[in-house]
């Protein structure tokens, strides 16, 4: 309870410094708008001073609070420090949640757990780290089964296996000892995840960077690089875009 207050707390904090953009008392509809707007140019924090009102005013909009879930994770992109990329990505959870309880049949509402609790997912310990997979691992695969058309939710689970397939024998071991079995996982479902998000959206770039590093990781150096140099080619329209470009570059840089 206490955690939770003081993610509450946080989120309050933190909204506090974002401008408010209702103070000509727009509807709820009207900030929405005008939030998107700001999304669009990538300005989490003047998306959020649109947002945040729109959620006081409206506060059970599923689609409200999965955008605002994206925003906090923006924010979480530009921390520097790793304390407050933890605050920040688990606001974005919390909203994501309410978002999933709200509607849990809604795709948009799953695919924001899981990447929410991806972002996260680094900077965790490994006890929770290994509930936190397990948890991006039944989100991606509700969005995937409530919608087979998302591409995101493709890339979520496809990264979920690159992830877990590149756990040691001796780490899985471990894990399965101290904190219970790990779910199966492996490169050949990740590629086949990737290949899927790309067939369904072509256009963003962390598909192909993300299947090249899953042909690094496999041991396949020539399809890697073909890969990653695609994506690398491509022009960066999301927020993620430059970071998913620098992990392609070092990675071409350690093929063979």
């Amino acid at each position: 309870m206490r955690h939770r207050s003081s993610i509450a707390a946080f989120a309050t904090a933190s909204a506090f410094f974002l401008p408010s953009a209702n103070s000509r008392g727009d509807s709820a509809e009207v900030l929405i708008k005008k939030g998107d707007v700001f999304y669009e140019k990538l300005q989490a924090s003047q998306a959020l001073g649109c947002y945040l009102p729109a959620e006081r005013l409206d506060p059970n909009n599923v689609n409200l609070l999965v955008k605002i879930a994206r925003e906090y994770r923006h924010l979480m992109s530009d921390a520097t420090r790793n304390e407050d990329k933890v605050k920040l990505g688990r606001i974005a959870i919390a909203y994501a949640r309410r978002a999933a309880g709200l509607a849990p049949d809604e795709p948009e509402a799953q695919l924001a757990m899981a990447i929410s609790y991806g972002k996260v997912l680094p900077f965790v310990g490994n006890k929770e780290r290994l509930e936190t997979s397990r948890l991006i691992k039944d989100a991606a695969e509700k969005t995937v089964a409530l919608n087979p058309s998302n591409d995101l939710g493709w890339h979520v689970l496809g990264r979920w296996h690159l992830t877990v397939a590149d756990v040691s024998g001796v780490k899985r071991a471990l894990a399965n000892m101290v904190y219970g079995k790990l779910p199966a996982a492996t490169n050949e479902e990740a590629v086949k995840c990737f290949r899927k998000a790309i067939g369904l959206n072509p256009k963003r770039l962390m598909h192909y960077v993300e299947l090249g590093r899953t042909y690094a990781q496999m041991g396949k150096p020539a399809e890697a690089r073909k890969m990653i140099e695609k994506g690398l080619a491509m022009q960066e329209t999301e927020k993620d875009d430059p970071e998913t470009k620098a992990k392609g570059r070092d990675i071409l840089e350690k093929l063979p």
